[in-house]
């Protein structure tokens, strides 16, 4: 292995290094800031070092992975989410675990496995990685042992996950008794070139790998997980499993499919499910009480929008899901990080009535949750509204007017759940009768203050990170 090879390979090392550093940490002393200490340098050490990789990019790393501006990208995407996590989850796990100094050293460990994810480019790379995201989570999920609902939510994340990859590693099989490869780009070739395939059996293996992934996505019809898991998981576990752990397979998969072809039933397929989990997911949304499993169903629907932008294939679906995907990280960090900030001792903050009056008694904190919802709703002035125009533009573009249409309603019904808890937060009610909020750790409201800057940025003047977008996709549309 050459020194190019190391220096592509930086961010998963230093990755690996914090983890392996935070053990260490944790077997000597017991101490939470040091152990939160040593995760938010190492993966600011991660971030730094995507610029030095970027130097010598594109490079493939062995077979199994390709280092290029598209997996920069998206690794710095999880770095700098884990690293929110990492610090909104410092004064909720103060408050809620007896050790939670092992909860930092999972949540590395799923980063990495996200990291290796986005620069996959075979099938042991994707495997591995998504095993090494995917364990940690069973015990993240499951991470506050004195509650019921997080050991529920663990079991139930577990069988789930571990059909999604029974699901994932026979349509691998499939592939590869079919053409005799698992990389990625000689599958496309091989598609492209050779007529000596066989239909049936690959429809079959394309069919069970997205069956697998969309379990991960949480896709309608393969969604029941999510609203029970979202739930119960811890509140920082929520907001990982929504945006890295989503983020990270949806990178994959646009990778996975960049060079195959876009017609056929396959794309037939991807259209009926994008349909269903935009409607599925916010007309449940509309039913919902449980702030926490209305941002389950809503996830649902996020995901099903991208997957409009997904079906423009090439350089518009590249360009358009990657500016939507990091829009979307910022939106549902905002949002959870509120739950987070507001949750006590001994339960989250996932009923309407601890944010009613919120405005009253936080008003920063209110008017951030305010903009993140709004935004997610697709408001003008917000990430959300130039994210949804542009997948609306890569739907017109390519065609796909009844999935345009879909979004646009949906969108539209949408409006009503997210305004109802904008409502709930500025309902003026006495003081005395409102629920106590706990004290805002200052790192905690950095990171809001910080998500609510880029949401606005992104929404106001998006030009410079348009830019960056178009250049990663000219790497791999």
């Amino acid at each position: 292995m050459q020194t190019a090879d190391f220096t592509a390979l930086l961010p998963f090392l230093l990755i690996a290094a914090a983890a392996i550093a935070a053990m260490l940490t944790i077997a000597v002393t017991r101490s939470h800031r040091l152990t939160l200490a040593w995760t938010l340098i190492g993966l600011a050490a991660a971030f730094v070092s995507l610029f030095f990789s970027l130097r010598v990019a594109p490079r493939p790393v062995t077979p199994l992975l390709q280092i290029d501006r598209y997996a920069l990208f998206y690794i710095g995407l999880i770095i700098a989410a884990s690293a929110a996590v990492a610090a909104l989850a410092y004064g909720y796990l103060e408050r809620q675990a007896d050790r939670p100094e092992e909860f930092y050293l999972l949540l590395l460990i799923a980063t990495l496995g996200g990291a290796v994810l986005a620069a996959s480019s075979h099938f042991a790379s994707l495997f591995l990685g998504l095993e090494t995201l995917s364990i940690p989570l069973f015990a993240l999920n499951a991470y506050l042992q004195n509650r019921k609902r997080p050991l529920e939510a663990g079991i139930k994340y577990l069988v789930l996950a571990t059909a999604s990859s029974a699901f994932l590693l026979f349509g691998m099989a499939l592939i590869y008794a079919d053409l005799g490869t698992m990389s990625f780009q000689r599958i496309a070739f091989l598609l492209n070139e050779n007529p000596e395939v066989h239909p049936t059996l690959l429809a079959a293996g394309t069919a069970l790998i997205l069956t697998g992934v969309g379990f991960k996505l949480s896709l309608v019809p393969f969604h029941l997980w999510t609203p029970d898991v979202y739930e119960g998981a811890p509140a920082p576990v929520t907001a990982f499993i929504a945006t890295v752990s989503k983020g990270a397979v949806f990178a994959l998969l646009l990778r996975f499919s960049a060079d195959l072809p876009a017609a056929g039933p396959i794309a037939v397929g991807i259209s009926l499910i994008a349909a269903a989990s935009m409607i599925v997911g916010n007309l449940l949304a509309l039913l919902q009480q449980n702030v926490k499993r209305m941002l389950a169903y809503s996830s649902i629907a996020q995901i099903g929008y991208l997957l409009v932008a997904f079906l423009a294939s090439g350089r518009m679906a590249v360009e358009t899901v990657s500016f939507y995907l990091a829009a979307y990280f910022v939106m549902t960090l905002g949002a959870f990080g509120v739950v987070i900030l507001l949750s006590e001792a001994g339960r989250d903050a996932d009923g309407l009535d601890d944010y009613r009056g919120l405005f009253w008694r936080r008003p920063l904190l209110a008017g951030i949750f305010t903009a993140m919802l709004l935004s997610l709703a697709g408001l003008p002035l917000t990430a959300g509204f130039v994210g949804k125009f542009y997948i609306v533009a890569a739907g017109t573009a390519s065609a796909r007017w009844i999935l345009v249409l879909i979004l646009a309603v949906t969108s539209g019904i949408s409006l009503f759940y997210y305004l109802r808890l904008v409502i709930v937060l500025y309902t003026k009610m006495e003081l005395t009768t409102a629920r106590p909020t706990p004290p805002l750790s200052p790192l905690g409201s950095g990171v809001m203050i910080l998500l609510a800057g880029l949401l606005i940025w992104l929404g106001v003047y998006p030009t410079p990170f348009i830019r960056i977008v178009q250049a990663l996709s000219a790497g791999l549309g």
